[in-house]
């Protein structure tokens, strides 16, 4: 009788919580109905990672092959190789592209005149707004071994012509550097939004005290932006594996394969233009799989560490 009469008083508190907060419901309604189709009901069709899928007999009626897809993928060749390159990539760019927005916030907060303020955001924002292809374009014409502008400088100071975008040692640093470039003034704004949070009167009582502008950035702006800085390190790491095809797709060549070879790019390949729809979803299941891991993990280390956590 208790559960029943607990379950009617939380009935009654959902219609109330509706009728009150009507407009708020209908207000994020087209982004619940957004997920739940572009992202919930797909769901359904991971299943074919565990099935010999035949176009057919559709998703129900293909014969069930078990673990047979991912036993494959993990005896490949390919294996480690994209293993390596997709954490290489991702460590890399982690480790270069997660702490530039945050010094650049910090400097920009530090600007006083707001009209170079402005034009430093500007100029900073302005490459977010490039697409993929265009900013691929870019790379390819700014490295280019004949005419490009970074192969004429180094041949200016008496150096020899580099091909960037056809080495395999240089493709990660050409990836990983072109994406600060393009996302470190976007990225900053939620680090210049969470520091405009901060009370004024800690840096007035900190100034009056002597302290410089350096030991004000360290013990008040840090600290105080630092949850901002664990949520979205959590949300970076647990998407580790999942680097972006299109950037690399369009980057990738014959020549540097050995080191622009990705999961995404693996399961493109295989999956649309090889046709192994089963094979490729077992890749990508693998590779979410992994991302889920990391980012409990992540999420359970900053708890412990007593910081911020997604819960």
């Amino acid at each position: 009788m208790n559960s029943v009469q607990a379950k009617k008083r939380t009935g009654s508190r959902l219609l109330t919580s509706l009728r009150r907060n009507w407009d708020l419901y209908v207000l994020i309604s087209p982004v619940i109905v957004y997920f739940i189709i572009f992202h919930y009901f797909p769901i359904y069709g991971v299943q074919i990672a565990f099935k010999n899928y035949i176009a057919t007999q559709g998703i129900w009626n293909s014969p069930w092959v078990g673990f047979k897809h991912f036993q494959r993928f993990f005896d490949s060749y390919y294996f480690w190789r994209l293993i390596r390159n997709t954490l290489g990539i991702s460590l890399y760019e982690l480790a270069v592209g997660f702490p530039v927005p945050i010094l650049l916030a910090l400097l920009i907060n530090e600007v006083r005149q707001k009209f170079f303020r402005r034009f430093v955001q500007t100029v900073t924002y302005a490459p977010h707004f490039l697409s993929t292809v265009v900013l691929v374009g870019m790379v390819v014409m700014f490295l280019h071994p004949n005419n490009g502008i970074l192969n004429e400088l180094i041949k200016l100071f008496g150096g020899q012509p580099i091909s960037f975008m056809t080495e395999p040692g240089w493709f990660k640093s050409v990836y990983v550097f072109s994406g600060v470039w393009q996302q470190m003034g976007w990225s900053s704004i939620i680090y210049l939004s969470a520091l405009a949070g901060i009370d004024p009167h800690l840096h007035e009582a900190a100034r009056i005290d002597g302290a410089s502008r350096l030991k004000r950035i360290w013990h008040i702006n840090l600290p105080g932006i630092m949850p901002t800085i664990v949520i979205l390190l959590i949300l970076n790491v647990g998407s580790i594996m999942g680097v972006g095809f299109e950037k690399v797709y369009l980057m990738q060549n014959s020549l540097n394969k050995e080191s622009s070879e990705v999961i995404s790019t693996y399961v493109y390949q295989t999956g649309l233009l090889g046709a192994q729809y089963s094979f490729s979803a077992a890749v990508g299941l693998f590779n979410s799989v992994i991302n889920f891991i990391l980012l409990v993990l992540v999420n359970r280390a900053a708890k412990m560490m007593k910081q911020t956590s997604l819960w």
